[in-house]
Formats: C-alpha cells, sequence, structure tokens
C-alpha cells in the first residue's frame, strides 16, 4: 500500500505548545526552531536511547511523547537505539565510569523498546516513524575513521563538562573511552543527516557535540531540544539508577502508587512532562492547589492519567479503587509486621530493629524519595529525624508495612 505523506502541520498554536511544554532549552534558540517548523519543511528529527537497562521508563516518556507531538504534526522522526554507544557506556551524570555492557546484554535489553514506544510513536502508516540501531555505521569505523572524528573536538571542549571537571577535581579518573562517547553519540547526527536531535537535559552536553560535528563536517546546522527532567525532593532525576523509575512495564496499581507517593512538588511538573492533559487543565489544577485544594486529590489525578495513558481508563480506575480501598481510606494488610514502641522513639531505629529498612543509609534514601508513607495521612514522611508520638500505620516502598503500636 502506498501512503501520501501528510505535509507538517504549521499551525502557530501547536508550534507554540511543542517549544514550550516539557522543554527546558533549545539551541541554537527557541525563535530559530519555532521558524523551522513553521516553514513547512519536513524535518527528520530523532530521539537516541542507549538501552543500559530491560524496560523503557518514564525518563525516556518524556522525550518520547516530544517526538511523538513531532511525528503527528508530519516531520519525519527516528527512535535511534544506542546499541553500539551502550556498549561504551554514557558518562552524563555519572561520578564513576558505567560498566561496559556485552553486545548480548545490549540486544537483550531492547528487545521490548520499539512495542513500548509504540504507545506513543507510530511505526507504520503514512509517516511511519524509523527504528535505527547506530552499530549500523559505528560498527564499521575504523582506528583511523576514529583519529579522524576525533579532530573535530578539542580537550578543551570536553573539559568543559562539568562531570568530568568534578570527578578531577576530586581525584577520580576520567577514562579515555568515555572522552569518545560524546564523539559516538555525536556521529549518529551526521550519519543519519539530521536536521533535530531531541533528548533529556542530562544529554545536553552529547547533543550539542553532535551540533558541533554537523556544523563542522557537514555545514549543517542541527537544532539541539533539552526535555526537562522529572525530578524527586532532593533533586534527583527520576531513572533507573536512582531506583525510583516508574517503568513501562509496571502494572496499573504500580503506576498509580508510585505516582501517590511522590512528594507534593512533584504534581505539576508531573502533569506536565508524564501526561497529555491539556495545559487549560494542568492551570486549572495549580489554581486548585494555590487556593489551598487538598493535594491528595490532585495527586490522585495526576496517577489516574498516568496509569491511564499506559493501560486504558478501565485499568487506571480499577488501580485507583484498590489504592483508594487499601490506604487512603487507612487500609493496611491483616498480616501487617507490628511494632510496640515507647513514644518518642526515632523512626529509623523502629525500621531498623524490624528489618524494615537494612540501614541507616537505606532509610534516608527512601525518605529522600517520599517512600515511607503515613498510611492514614496519604503523605510521605519527609523528616530523616522523626519521632514517633502517636500510633502509625506506614507503607515503606512497594511492599513493605509496619503498624507501630505506643506501648
Amino acid at each position: 500500500m502506498i501512503f501520501s505523506r501528510p505535509k507538517p502541520n504549521t499551525d502557530p498554536k501547536a508550534i507554540e505548545n511543542f517549544l514550550s511544554r516539557g522543554v527546558e532549552a533549545i539551541f541554537p534558540s527557541k525563535e530559530a526552531f519555532g521558524k523551522s517548523l513553521a516553514s513547512g519543511k519536513r524535518l527528520t528529527i530523532y530521539l537516541g536511547i542507549d538501552p543500559t537497562g530491560p524496560t523503557l521508563h518514564m525518563g525516556h516518556a518524556i522525550p518520547i511523547m516530544k517526538l511523538a507531538a513531532l511525528q503527528k504534526m508530519g516531520h519525519q522522526v527516528i527512535l535511534l537505539m544506542g546499541d553500539f554507544t551502550a556498549m561504551i557506556g554514557d558518562p552524563s551524570d555519572k561520578m564513576a565510569a558505567r560498566k561496559q555492557l556485552s553486545r548480548k546484554d545490549v540486544l537483550k535489553n531492547l528487545s521490548l523498546y520499539k512495542k513500548q514506544a509504540s504507545t506513543f510513536l507510530s511505526f507504520s502508516g503514512a509517516n511511519a516513524a524509523k527504528f535505527k540501531f547506530n552499530s549500523k555505521w559505528l560498527d564499521k569505523m575504523g582506528f583511523a575513521d576514529v583519529v579522524r572524528l576525533a579532530s573535530n573536538m578539542t580537550v578543551d571542549q570536553m573539559l568543559k563538562r562539568d562531570m568530568f571537571r568534578a570527578r578531577m577535581d576530586q581525584g577520580k579518573p576520567v577514562f579515555m573511552h568515555e572522552f569518545l562517547y560524546p564523539l559516538m553519540q555525536g556521529y549518529d547526527s551526521v550519519a543519519m543527516d539530521v536536521d533535530a536531535e531531541i533528548g533529556g537535559n542530562d544529554q545536553t552536553f552529547n547533543m550539542l557535540a553532535g551540533r558541533d560535528l554537523m556544523r563542522s563536517m557537514k555545514d549543517k546546522e542541527k537544532a539541539v531540544i533539552a526535555t526537562k527532567l522529572l525530578v524527586d525532593s532532593s533533586g534527583k532525576k527520576m531513572g533507573k539508577t536512582e531506583g525510583n523509575m516508574i517503568t513501562m512495564q509496571d502494572s496499573a496499581e504500580e503506576m498509580f502508587g508510585k505516582v501517590m507517593s511522590w512528594p507534593d512538588n512533584m504534581i505539576i511538573p508531573g502533569f506536565e512532562l508524564c501526561t497529555m492533559v491539556s495545559e487549560e487543565e494542568i492551570t486549572k489544577e495549580q489554581a486548585f492547589l494555590a487556593a489551598g485544594g487538598n493535594p491528595r486529590d490532585v495527586k490522585q489525578r495526576l496517577a489516574l492519567a498516568v496509569a491511564g495513558l499506559y493501560h486504558g481508563n478501565t485499568a487506571a480506575e480499577k488501580a485507583k479503587a484498590s489504592f483508594v480501598g487499601a490506604f487512603t481510606e487507612g487500609g493496611m494488610p491483616e498480616d501487617a509486621q507490628e511494632a510496640k514502641v515507647a513514644i518518642g522513639t526515632a523512626l529509623v531505629d523502629i525500621l531498623l530493629v524490624n528489618g524494615i529498612v537494612s540501614s541507616k543509609t537505606d532509610f534516608r534514601r527512601l525518605i529522600e524519595g517520599g517512600a515511607i508513607k503515613d498510611v492514614a495521612a496519604g503523605k510521605p514522611i519527609e523528616t530523616p529525624d522523626f519521632k514517633v508520638s502517636a500510633d502509625l500505620d506506614l507503607k515503606v516502598g512497594k511492599h513493605r508495612f509496619i503498624k507501630i503500636r505506643i506501648s
């Protein structure tokens, strides 16, 4: 069947929504890329993902949804699997070198990615998204090719990277293969001859390396769209490394429960980045909170929107009913562990003695991630030095419960 490609949508409202929602920065500028979108030219834009884990997660979904928006506007989009670069290991935001993966590990990891990404992207039809692998060109490069590629970037450019500088200041090593990573990822842009790249804000250095290579090797300007990151209350991004991610393999119940464990300051960013709720609806939710509305009610609407996006409205409503019945209304598993303590006992000591947490470090990590929750109040406990002053029902993480009783 022969499809006719749609003409790009140049509606100013659609363009402005794309340029503003969930976007941290655009290079060379928002105005310049806006003009490209308004020109009517069909652009080629890609998102690269290194398959370092067995499932896509919410951090991936944010730029994937932006890529999908461009596809719906009529542009050619590419979802690129970094099957070669994943074996090098992206040093972004890492204070130690990543463990290098084998080709077998990488291929196993990405086995679900295309199916999961199809929640947002269409890989068939008149304007099908392309699914590519960067090993197609990087595997073919010899040592002389790498040397020629490296001649396009200076050591000074590399040392401007905050993470490299921080490691060196702390006396930690920066390995040569980590220096090569931005070059390899940057070459993806050259190999595919793209007009723009989308990625999380933590990928800005790598994406700009590709922009420099495009200018140097093809005399072409490549736009870079850096999306906002969803961060927890401690400022850490929600992701696999931090252990607090929502994955695309999670059930509706797991997604709903994880969103409900988020601190209140993540509610509005969650709507903006993780849902397709309209800007008007988000503004209403902001106004509701500003007027003193209960954050729990808004968070439930957020959790419903997130779970519904991946599992459908029926499954999301069931997840909500299950959560409300078990937690918001004070429910606890009948066989939940019980601890009798004296008033004023430190919560960390109670959880350590009863085997709920493995260490004080584990306890602090859970507190910072909003994962120790007062079931009756429907809110996480946020104070590391919290002391018990009354009976308390707690949910710790996803599956641990404890009833604390004053004796």
